[in-house]
C-alpha cells in the first residue's frame, strides 16, 4: 500500500512539475498574456480537466516553484527553537535555504524575469507574498512575548524580512555576478541597521 502511495504522490508531483515548466517555457516564449490554461495543458500532454486538478489559473502554474520555496522557508522557520529570536530564526533558516538549494535554479530564474517584464504577474506575486506574510507573521508570533503590540510587531518583521529577500533576488537578476546567497544576506543585515 506504502508503495502505491509513494508512486501516486511522485506521479502528482511530475505532473504538477510538467505543468509549471510548460507554463514558464509558453510564457518565455509567447509572452504571460498570450499564454492560455489549455496552451499549458496541451504542453504538458494533459486535459483541461488534469490542469484544473493541480492549478487554479495559469498563474498559479506559473508561480508554483515560488509556492514551494515560500512554504519550505516557513517550514525552516518553524522548525528554528522557539527560544531563538524572531529575526535570528527568519535569517538563520533563509541561510539554510539558501544552502539546500546551492546554484538558483533556471526555470526559477526564468520566472523572476518574466514577473520584472511583465506587470500583469505583479499582482498575484503581491498576493502569493501577502499569504506568506501573514503565516510567517503567525509563525513570528509565537516568538514574541504576548502583548498588545505583538501582532503588528510580528507583521512588520514578517514584511521586513520579505521584502528584503525580494529586493536582494531582484537586485541579483541585474548582478548575477554576486552569489545569490552573498546578496540575500547583506540585504537581512541592511533590514536590520539604523
Amino acid at each position: 500500500m506504502e508503495a502505491t502511495v509513494g508512486r501516486r504522490e511522485r506521479k502528482k508531483a511530475a505532473t504538477r512539475q510538467a505543468l509549471h515548466e510548460a507554463a514558464l517555457r509558453l510564457a518565455a516564449e509567447q509572452g504571460p498574456d498570450q499564454v492560455t490554461v489549455e496552451a499549458i495543458a496541451d504542453a504538458a500532454d494533459v486535459s483541461r480537466r488534469t490542469f484544473s486538478n493541480y492549478f487554479a489559473n495559469k498563474e498559479e502554474a506559473l508561480f508554483h516553484a515560488d509556492l514551494v520555496r515560500i512554504r519550505h522557508l516557513l517550514e525552516l522557520v518553524h522548525q528554528q527553537p522557539l527560544d531563538v529570536p524572531p529575526w535570528t530564526a527568519l535569517t538563520r533558516a533563509m541561510d539554510q535555504l539558501v544552502r539546500e538549494t546551492d546554484e538558483p535554479d533556471p526555470l526559477w530564474v526564468a520566472q523572476r524575469r518574466l514577473i520584472r517584464n511583465h506587470p500583469s504577474l505583479a499582482a498575484h506575486q503581491i498576493t502569493v507574498y501577502g499569504t506568506i506574510e501573514r503565516e510567517l507573521a503567525a509563525e513570528l508570533t509565537r516568538r514574541l512575548p504576548s502583548d498588545p503590540e505583538t501582532p503588528l510587531r510580528a507583521q512588520v518583521l514578517a514584511g521586513t524580512f520579505l521584502n528584503a529577500v525580494r529586493i536582494a533576488i531582484s537586485h541579483w537578476i541585474d548582478h548575477p555576478e554576486r552569489p545569490l546567497a552573498d546578496l540575500v544576506r547583506t540585504a537581512l543585515g541592511y533590514a536590520t541597521t539604523h
